[in-house]
């Protein structure tokens, strides 16, 4: 079941999608428009209006912002820390395959913040946890780029237990839970991006995981200039990751790999 339901969920996001949504309505309606179909100026206004909109007003910050604020750091520090957790989704293992160099995309802070715990709690137990999300990919997971990244970065291969089986956060909790077997009163810190953080913390709750976030690759912030300065392919690809986030928030509540509908401190 869950591999029909990873299938699925690939497959109606690659149609879905916002961006390519608005692009498929905006065809049909140029194409009913020129055949000479007035109906044809409804999508195709639909669609072209969801562009001007990324563009011309701050549609993204305000989908992303709540969930980037939903979760924030703790004041202090823990002074001690038992593990530190870091999910996948900051490297892109088919361009490592193909060019042989590790690869890394925007969210990069999850790999460096991880390097940073590690050193600044050398007792903590360390795991990463990623596989193979995509439908179409090579034999190269994400846990197999990572360890090269943080090998290269200067973590001992020894210390860093590799999770590569998760195609999804929901496996990323329940296989990292089954991997670590935490006990009672140890302190987990949960490291992944800040909008990405209320659908991590309430997949490890269920999976019966209370761990602490430590978010990063925040994206939105007050100010004019956080509103409206990312160019319009950012503020895209914004506006579709967040979306994602809600729609994936929802889905996960009807599934039951969530504690709650939009999960809180």
């Amino acid at each position: 079941m869950d591999t029909i339901l990873h299938l699925v969920s690939k497959t109606l996001w690659f149609v879905g999608r916002p961006g390519t949504f608005a692009l498929i309505l905006a065809c049909i309606g140029l194409a009913a428009v020129w055949r000479g179909r007035r109906w044809g100026r409804w999508p195709l206004l639909a669609g072209l209006g969801f562009y001007v909109s990324v563009l011309a007003t701050p549609l993204a910050p305000w989908i992303v912002m709540p969930l980037e604020d939903r979760f924030a750091r703790p004041a202090e520090p823990p002074s001690r820390v038992d593990g530190v957790i870091a999910l996948g989704g900051a490297v892109d293992q088919n361009l490592t395959e193909a060019r042989g160099l590790p690869a890394l995309n925007g969210a990069a802070e999850r790999m460096t913040e991880f390097v940073g715990l590690a050193r600044r709690y050398p007792e903590a137990r360390l795991v990463f946890t990623g596989g193979q999300g995509s439908l179409v990919h090579g034999g190269v997971t994400e846990a197999d780029v990572a360890r090269q990244v943080f090998t290269a970065m200067g973590l001992p291969e020894t210390r860093v237990t590799y999770e590569s089986a998760a195609r999804n956060t929901w496996e990323n909790a329940v296989f990292t839970h089954r991997l670590a077997v935490p006990q009672p009163g140890e302190t987990w810190l949960l490291v992944t991006s800040a909008s990405h953080m209320p659908r991590s913390v309430g997949a490890f709750r269920r999976a019966g995981w209370q761990v602490v976030p430590w978010p990063v690759n925040y994206r939105t912030g007050p100010g004019f200039a956080a509103l409206y300065d990312a160019p319009f392919p950012e503020r895209l690809h914004m506006v579709e990751s967040g979306l994602r986030e809600w729609l994936g928030l929802a889905v996960y509540r009807l599934l039951g790999r969530s504690d709650a509908l939009f999960p809180s401190p």
